[in-house]
């Protein structure tokens, strides 16, 4: 739908790192994530979410940008600080997919580390992380993800990726 397209465009402009301002009738381009390469980049998301300390903040990231959607509001995205909880919260609603699909923009990425000696540990069935699907091109399915490295980045995975545990997706 018409509605389903100007969403998702929407996200997309805050995923691809640019916020178009409405001033004076005149738009003004921001740059969202200018500097936020930077690893002390952390604390907007989880302070933003109510957390005093530093936490894992991948899931911070995916909701503090849904909630510059308004997408939290309208319940299109649920706020979650835990991974686990934000696959769930797909799956009770029916709109979950594994990782054998070719994503679309907007999609909501979980992995599932295989980190034997890490701190995720071997692959369990549990999300360790989560991201934003940018794009997918050529069989590379591209993210914007929060703590990536203590970061935010850009990623890029094969489709079908053996980390990756599934997607939410969203009914923009």
């Amino acid at each position: 739908s018409q509605g389903s397209s100007s969403h998702s465009a929407v996200l997309q402009e805050i995923i691809g790192g640019v916020f178009t301002i409405k001033k004076a009738q005149k738009p003004r381009k921001i740059k969202v994530f200018r500097g936020f390469l930077m690893p002390q980049i952390a604390e907007p998301y989880w302070a933003w979410y109510g957390f005093e300390g530093r936490v894992e903040w991948c899931a911070c990231f995916v909701s503090w940008c849904a909630n510059e959607c308004g997408y939290i509001d309208t319940g299109v995205i649920p706020k979650f600080a835990g991974c686990v909880n934000g696959v769930q919260w797909f799956k009770d609603r029916g709109q979950w997919a594994d990782n054998s699909i070719e994503p679309t923009p907007g999609m909501i990425i979980f992995f599932d580390w295989d980190s034997p000696n890490g701190s995720s540990g071997p692959q369990d069935g549990q999300s360790d992380h989560v991201g934003i699907v940018e794009k997918c091109e050529n069989g590379i399915v591209y993210t914007i993800e929060g703590n990536s490295g203590d970061s935010c980045r850009q990623r890029q995975y094969s489709v079908g990726y053996y980390e990756i545990l599934g997607y939410g997706i969203p009914a923009y």
